[in-house]
């Protein structure tokens, strides 16, 4: 069975940082793209972050160029989320999704980042 599970979300002000986890399970995690989105309420989810299966090349949505970073861990079967300069408008629940066009998608049950003082 297939499992992706998030962490590491919460609370912060703005202008702090959080890091996010996305832990793998039950799947070939190295043959996988990884990605992040996110949902404002009422809003559409919307996709900020994906990186490739060896990690070698990562993309970013404008909204969070520059501040966040998305990286990924093939022994750990980990992906992450390092978001730094954290805005009022980034409050989401955060999603990490897997995907392999042979293999299917995957989502986790997502994690809640709010940015308020």
């Amino acid at each position: 069975q297939v499992q992706l599970v998030e962490s590491g979300g919460g609370l912060v002000r703005p202008g702090g940082s959080l890091t996010l986890s996305c832990a793998a399970s039950g799947l070939s995690f190295s043959e996988y793209y990884m990605r992040w989105y996110r949902q404002a309420p009422g809003k559409e989810r919307e996709l900020i972050a994906d990186i490739t299966s060896t990690g070698g090349s990562t993309n970013y949505a404008d909204s969070v160029k520059g501040r966040f970073t998305m990286s990924r861990d093939n022994a750990k079967k980990a992906a992450y989320l390092q978001m730094n300069s954290l805005k009022p408008e980034d409050t989401a629940v955060y999603f990490c999704n897997a995907f392999a066009a042979s293999m299917g998608i995957y989502w986790g049950q997502g994690i809640q980042v709010t940015v308020s003082s």
